[in-house]
């Protein structure tokens, strides 16, 4: 089970680093525009789709991988404090109702919007340069799949939580040095009362 888990959250990292680079595509049009538009008095009639379409495709396939690393946001006022088995069960709950739906949604309604773009060839209307955005809208069932693969994952790590009291391990990448400090006070924490029941029971 575990490797099918670290499989479905490598599928999730691959696709969320392959389209992190449409950052750097969205930052050199967005240069070119402004050296362009201020420097040569020459603005260009593509850049606006263009960051447009970047930041979307940006946006939709980083989904199932924030989710894979445990990354989106989450109101953890009160969810920390909870033992790891509640957690899970809340968890397990939220995606069941609202996740799954909402990704399946996103696939069913996205086919749609990205089948009748293939059909009609559609182009933008924002900008003169008519840029084709159906394979644009492609993404949107393809990011739909992808959020609900990581979603099924995720919650396949809530049901075995709940029976082992402890979560599986996943796939971890980079975090934030917030995220970096939470874990390393969390595994002092853990240190600190093994080493205290320990001695608890040499007394």
């Amino acid at each position: 089970m575990t490797r099918i888990l670290h499989f479905i959250d490598s599928l999730s990292a691959w696709s969320g680093k392959s389209f992190a680079w449409c950052i750097v595509i969205l930052t050199f049009s967005t240069c070119y525009e402004v050296f362009m538009r201020y420097v040569l008095n020459a603005p260009t009639v593509w850049a606006f789709d263009m960051s447009v379409q970047m930041y979307g495709a940006l946006f939709m396939m980083s989904g199932a991988y924030a989710l894979s690393q445990d990354a989106h946001v989450r109101g953890d006022v009160i969810y920390r404090l909870l033992k790891i088995k509640t957690q899970a069960k809340i968890d397990l709950v939220l995606y069941a109702l609202f996740l799954v739906p909402g990704a399946l949604a996103l696939i069913y309604y996205g086919y749609g919007f990205a089948s009748d773009s293939w059909f009609y060839k559609e182009v933008s209307w924002s900008s003169p340069s008519r840029i084709q955005i159906y394979f644009f809208k492609t993404l949107i069932p393809i990011s739909g799949v992808l959020v609900l693969l990581q979603g099924m994952a995720e919650m396949t790590r809530c049901v075995i939580c709940i029976r082992t009291g402890a979560w599986p391990p996943r796939l971890h990448d980079v975090q934030e040095t917030e995220t970096m400090l939470m874990n390393e006070q969390e595994d002092l924490r853990r240190m600190e009362e093994e080493a205290n029941q320990q001695e608890a029971g040499h007394v």
